[in-house]
């Protein structure tokens, strides 16, 4: 999936044949920012534009904007995988924090 990328925000890219336009929104946030337009160029000013006016509403109402990720989510791994990663993290004096997130950067270097 192709996405633009501003300030730390992310958004998509979607066409409608019908309507003959590229459009998206703003993704991971809670509050619904949208743009649209006819060319990839055009979407890509839109969607800065989006972002840009997006934090400055916030910044008008005295709102905090919406972050794309807080760092924080949770994990389902079944009783059995958990019980390894606790036991594989107190063989490295390690917590099962810093061993999920090893996975994630072995996971994601590939």
């Amino acid at each position: 999936m192709e996405m633009l990328t501003h300030k730390g925000y992310n958004g998509s890219i979607e066409t409608s044949v019908e309507d003959n336009v590229l459009h998206g929104k703003v993704l991971c946030i809670n509050d619904l920012v949208t743009y649209e337009a006819t060319t990839l160029n055009e979407l890509k000013k839109e969607f800065s534009a989006a972002v840009d006016d997006y934090l400055e509403t916030c910044k008008l109402a005295e709102k905090t904007p919406d972050k794309p990720f807080s760092g924080l989510f949770n994990v389902r791994t079944g009783s059995e995988l958990h019980r390894k990663a606790y036991l594989r993290a107190m063989k490295d004096d390690a917590t099962i924090n810093r061993v999920v997130v090893a996975a994630l950067d072995k996971y994601l270097a590939n």
